[in-house]
């Protein structure tokens, strides 16, 4: 067989083959920085991931891929790598609408404000995080700028493209429009009818030690190869790494042993994806999880439709018991109603599934006008009051700490990432939707430990896929149909209203 004439793309795969290899740099540098490094070492570090950004950046932006990706257009490619050009050509092009010296500040400036925000989290400090934070909300408006100079769109949605490609503001503004109008009646129904339950909750202390074994156990049980990856600890949950070597963070209280085991969970599902992703493809850029949304609603899949799902509590529950003792709380339709209890609190990653939109909708309803300029960094305490008491009847007057001072996203400068977990979790609804259409009977098979036929279907339609389909050909291919928001509230009334 003759391999055909293409010396454009075949130089093209060379750069993104080095760039790959930047990246596994940046993402352990990146790890370890939330995870392992002495606080002393941040000043440093940061001008290191600056430097390094810097370069992947000139690498990124190498006047000759323009002229490679004009001759691989006109060379004989098959059609994986067409796809690839394509995710090629819009790299290529975001990067070329940046300059080096702000992507190095963006990095410098995201790499201090988060190290800081660690410290200043616990302590409320919401003045002092103020100073790190400006610089950074400074720099995404010129980010905005240039991107939508450059490729047309809104500032903000150009933002949001680097992570729900093709999707606007339009598009979210329509669907948390719809959510809000049936959320708030689905809140107060699913309250009514639990006030009627009662469950036992777990007394602790539960010893970090037994939670670190618990959590592998369980990953083990997901599926997650430790001979490509590890789990540690860190002030907020992530994945990171690469597929070959990827790095899994939770953090611990010994007095819920929830919060870390499906923080834990989560993330297990974002590493499924990665660890899933079609090893051939890997350092090129069709080899990439498609997008955040897509990737948000492995994590969900796995966290919220599975994990909370009363025939896979019944696989955990001698788990809890191996790890902690008996306990009548362990019990697993006590740990059912637990675990599916709906209550509004402050914060985001420990939200109950029926809740959490709001959370969701609430920081978006911030970030757009904060990107746009129409509010500043000083009005986001504020806002955050009076949207959090208008979508979930909560007073954070000070708290900053459990307010505005919570997620890490905005420290980094990650405008635009937010819609992804609820489009993440409308997509993992209708994947479950069409995943019962073929199985009908899942349920018994997951409670009976019966796990591969999940994970099976995620393989074919979403993890083997990687980026070879745009988001709307990839989700139609999945399931049949383009996101349809609808499954997502079947799929909460279902589990909350008809228990």
């Amino acid at each position: 067989m003759v391999k055909a004439d293409t010396p454009g793309y075949d130089e093209l795969t060379r750069v993104y083959t080095r760039l790959y290899r930047y990246a596994h740099i940046s993402a352990i540098i990146g790890w370890d920085r939330n995870a392992m490094m002495p606080p002393k070492g941040n000043e440093a570090r940061a001008a290191a991931e600056a430097e390094l950004s810097a370069l992947i950046h000139r690498t990124r932006t190498d006047p000759r891929l323009a002229a490679w990706i004009s001759a691989a257009e006109q060379e004989p490619l098959d059609d994986l790598a067409r796809a690839n050009l394509r995710e090629i050509r819009r790299d290529w092009r975001a990067a070329n609408a940046l300059p080096e010296s702000l992507v190095e500040a963006k990095t410098l400036a995201g790499a201090r404000c988060e190290h800081a925000w660690r410290s200043q989290r616990p302590a409320n400090d919401w003045k002092g995080f103020l100073e790190n934070f400006r610089p950074v909300v400074k720099l995404a408006r010129e980010e905005a700028k240039l991107l939508a100079d450059d490729s047309g769109l809104a500032p903000y949605d150009a933002l949001m493209d680097r992570f729900e490609p093709g999707v606007r503001a339009a598009d979210i503004d329509r669907i948390f429009g719809r959510i809000k109008t049936w959320l708030p009646q689905l809140i107060a129904a699913a309250r009514d009818a639990q006030a009627r339950e009662t469950a036992v909750v777990p007394q602790g202390p539960f010893p970090v030690a037994a939670q670190r074994a618990l959590n592998r156990e369980v990953m083990t049980l997901l599926g997650f190869d430790f001979g490509a990856g590890r789990l540690d600890e860190s002030a907020h949950p992530f994945s990171g790494g690469v597929p070959e070597d990827l790095r899994l963070t939770t953090r611990y209280s010994e007095d819920d042993f929830a919060r870390s085991l499906l923080g834990t969970i989560h993330e297990t599902g974002h590493a499924s994806y990665e660890q899933n992703l079609p090893r051939d493809w890997l350092d090129q850029p069709v080899g990439n999880a498609r997008s955040f949304g897509i990737h948000e609603s492995q994590s969900l899949s796995f966290e919220m439709q599975l994990a909370r799902s009363r025939p896979f509590v019944g696989l955990l529950a001698p788990l809890l018991r191996k790890h902690f003792g008996d306990q009548e709380a362990f019990e697993p339709d006590n740990l059912h109603r637990l675990w599916t209890r709906v209550k509004p609190g402050f914060i985001r990653v420990d939200a109950d599934e029926v809740t959490y939109p709001a959370h969701v909708i609430l920081r978006y309803e911030i970030e757009r006008p904060l990107v746009e300029g129409l509010i500043e960094a000083e009005d986001i305490p504020a806002l955050w009051d009076e949207k959090m008491q208008a979508l979930l009847g909560l007073d954070t007057r000070g708290n900053y700490r459990d307010g505005c001072l919570q997620d890490v996203h905005w420290t980094e400068g990650a405008f635009g990432y937010f819609p992804s977990y609820t489009l993440g979790a409308m997509y993992a609804a209708q994947w479950f939707a069409a995943l019962r259409r073929q199985l009908p009977d899942l349920d018994a098979g997951i409670a009976a430990g019966k796990l591969e036929p999940v994970f099976g279907w995620m393989r074919e339609h979403i993890w083997s896929q990687a980026s070879l389909w745009e988001t709307p050909e990839l989700v139609r291919r999945a399931s049949g149909e383009a996101l349809n928001p609808q499954y997502f509230r079947e799929h909460l009334e279902r589990r909350y209203l008809r228990r």
